[in-house]
């Protein structure tokens, strides 16, 4: 019997630590302008959340008692923006010591600090893909969070039960640090290719050792295992289907050459970051089911993405490829609906296509289609709400919610969101960064010491 009242008290405690941790809230959102993305639009029509899920969409729904009501009327509600590319609120970026480094994980350096994860949110932005970066040839492992900004314990960013997912990197940024940097493999194109393949095949042999041995134990108690190796290991649930592959790419020629290899091995989940040359690869990607994450109209910031188009998202959107368009910048990601409206003027995606760039298709190439990036019954209550249509130059965020519960209100907005001020200066210093690339961040002190 003590045992049995034991097992509740820790079971009540960890619920206790969930419902602190990652907050549920109850809301009826009145009256708007509902853009479902999946399901059309809705006039004046109301939204209710309860426990953090969407419960009911309809016109006339009566809050109970207690509730929270937002008025939407002459606004537009619509789900919550999704960035498939961010280093927003992780502490590092680059663990830039080996090309292989897939024993490193972003959820292990999440910072609840992060300052721009508030201003991200007074973007319309609920949800981050927090991604390791592309020092590597097969980086580390990134971390699938909600902006539940104001919450103290990292653990309260995860989402919960997200599939695994990993960053490789391919073209410059690898060869430049190993190969340029550090004098090891890879540095050429054609090394970055080896070292995939390379990788894999010693996952092949250790998954094979393992295998051997839990056949051998069966009949030999003695049996030695072989010696864990965490970095072989994700390799191995890589090609196991167990994790979800995001690369960073530019040049067309590496792109179709990732597939050649996911082929060879087996791999079928993978979406290429940034793949500025995707457009020219388009029905390919489409045969093999790889999806592209882009940038709506960032190139020719290095020599590797001099050749680029602001058509790229379109082209891909109608050959069949899961497109969405990401940031990979603290800036870009507050107005990502501005980027998602660029693709109505470079090839006149429709509204629900260009708003699909930066909700279903990002959560559908995270693995979490099922509970975020569209307003449905049973969905988590993520949402964004605007003045003005989101697609228009016109509109201002107003309103947004993660899992019912507000993060952002215009109306209650702090005057004053900065950390770490040194109250000795009269102004603020500002740095302007000319990277686009916060992929290659941390990455400084190697080319500082040469």
């Amino acid at each position: 019997m003590k045992k049995i009242k034991n097992s509740i008290i820790v079971l009540l405690c960890l619920v206790t630590t969930i419902v602190v941790g990652q907050p549920k809230g109850d809301v009826v959102i009145k009256g708007g302008t509902v853009l479902t993305v999946t399901n059309g639009t809705l006039e004046n029509t109301d939204v209710y959340i309860k426990d953090g899920k969407i419960q009911r969409i309809a016109e006339n729904i009566k809050a109970p008692s207690g509730v929270k009501v937002i008025d939407a009327s002459g606004l537009y509600v619509m789900p919550g923006i999704i960035d498939a590319h961010s280093h927003l609120g992780i502490s590092t970026v680059n663990e830039a010591t080996s090309p292989i480094t897939a024993d490193v994980w972003t959820g292990d350096v999440i910072n609840p600090y992060s300052v721009g994860m508030y201003w991200a949110l007074a973007g319309g932005v609920t949800s981050i893909h927090a991604m390791h970066g592309s020092a590597n040839v097969i980086g580390g492992q990134n971390e699938t969070m909600k902006l539940r900004w104001g919450q103290t314990d990292p653990e309260a960013f995860r989402m919960q039960g997200a599939p695994r997912t990993i960053k490789f990197a391919l073209g410059e940024n690898p060869t430049r640090v190993h190969g340029r940097g550090n004098g090891v493999n890879p540095s050429t194109r054609m090394g970055v290719e080896f070292v995939i393949r390379d990788g894999f095949n010693k996952a092949i042999e250790y998954k094979k050792a393992w295998a051997e041995y839990e056949a051998s134990k069966k009949k030999n108690p003695r049996a030695v295992p072989p010696k864990y190796n965490l970095r072989l290991q994700t390799l191995v649930d890589i090609l196991d289907g167990k994790i979800l592959i995001h690369c960073h790419s530019y040049r067309a020629d590496e792109i179709l050459m990732l597939t050649r290899v996911a082929k060879d091995f087996g791999i079928k989940n993978l979406t290429f970051q940034h793949a500025n040359e995707a457009f020219k690869v388009a029905p390919e990607l489409a045969e093999f089911g790889a999806g592209a994450s882009v940038f709506a109209d960032w190139w020719a910031y290095k020599f590797e993405v001099y050749y680029s188009t602001a058509y790229n998202a379109t082209i891909l959107t109608r050959n069949g490829v899961r497109t969405s368009i990401n940031s990979d910048s603290g800036e870009l990601i507050r107005h990502l609906y501005h980027e998602a409206a660029k693709t109505q003027r470079y090839g006149d995606l429709s509204d629900d296509e260009a708003l699909a760039l930066i909700t279903i298709n990002p959560a559908l190439q995270l693995g979490v289609g099922d509970r975020i990036g569209s307003i449905e019954k049973g969905k988590d209550g993520d949402i964004a709400i605007f003045k003005n249509h989101p697609l228009s130059v016109y509109t201002v965020p107003q309103y947004t919610l993660v899992d019912g519960v507000v993060y952002f209100d215009i109306n209650n907005d702090p005057d004053d969101m900065r950390v770490n001020i040194n109250p000795e200066e009269s102004i603020e210093p500002v740095i302007l960064d000319e990277n686009h690339e916060r992929c290659m961040q941390d990455t400084e002190w190697i080319f500082n010491n040469k």
